[in-house]
């Protein structure tokens, strides 16, 4: 019988991703510490676990959560990996989005189908429009002006989102994640130019040409929480492109913290 095996990152999504399948087996790389209970493995050893996978049946995978890069210990590769290691570390020179790729086509080769994580729970990924509050004309302005400069940044593969406010961009994302950006932004809410006009926004959205199937942005209650924190007026993201995890507690702390959720077209 087919089987889907489900690599666990860190956060929220893996839970929420494994509650939706009937009996997945559930792994993760062996430096992550995911919020459910999965059994590890060492990326120097791909191929022996794409054969313990087989051996399951499993013939669709799902990744779901935040991976961050492993430390690559080159005694532990055995022989058959060692032979696609030129290909994963010229991803990795390339950016962590490249990286991705390659381990997934290895997964592919493989005879593991990789399955993206809007397909086994679409409502994850909200389709166009406002979910909370209302944002102004000038919010507007500076949510396109965050795209534009999410989207530019796009093939450096640097990162994900950008915090701008009436007009000036106070930080982008970058390898620390959304948290660490947002208490930067924080830190220099002092340079916007009128105190009293917009708060400024989060924006998120995957990078041009991004594989799908993996690594979307994620934001949930926490980011929620994080953008009041940093004194921000909302969060927009890439309609249909963005994972909303709880949405009706995102919604909610939204609410509360009067901020506005927009997914933008």
């Amino acid at each position: 019988m087919s089987r889907i095996a489900l690599i666990a990152g860190e956060g929220r999504l893996a839970p929420a991703i494994a509650a939706a399948l009937d009996t997945p087996v559930i792994y993760a790389l062996d430096h992550l510490r995911p919020e459910i209970e999965a059994k590890p493995f060492r990326l120097e050893r791909l191929v022996p676990f794409l054969d313990e996978l087989t051996d399951q049946g499993v013939t669709r995978a799902v990744f779901a959560g935040a991976i961050r890069r492993p430390r690559i210990e080159p005694d532990l590769f055995d022989q058959r990996t060692m032979a696609i290691v030129p290909r994963i570390l010229m991803g990795m020179q390339s950016g962590d989005d490249a990286a991705l790729r390659a381990v997934l086509d290895v997964f592919e080769e493989a005879g593991i189908h990789i399955v993206s994580v809007d397909e086994i729970l679409p409502e994850l990924v909200p389709g166009e429009g406002v979910l909370a509050g209302e944002p102004s004309p000038r919010d507007q302005k500076d949510a396109a002006r965050a795209a534009e400069i999410v989207h530019g940044l796009g093939p450096l593969d640097v990162g994900q989102g950008a915090v701008v406010a009436q007009g000036l961009c106070l930080a982008i994302e970058a390898l620390p994640g959304t948290q660490a950006m947002l208490e930067f932004a924080k830190l220099h809410a002092g340079l916007k130019p009128d105190p009293k006009g917009a708060k400024g926004l989060l924006y998120k959205a995957p990078k041009p040409g991004q594989d799908r199937r993996i690594d979307l942005p994620t934001i949930g209650p926490d980011t929620v929480r994080q953008a009041a924190e940093a004194g921000l007026g909302g969060i927009v993201w890439e309609a249909g492109s963005v994972i909303l995890l709880e949405r009706d507690e995102a919604v909610h702390c939204a609410s509360q913290a009067g901020l506005f959720l927009w997914a933008r077209a």
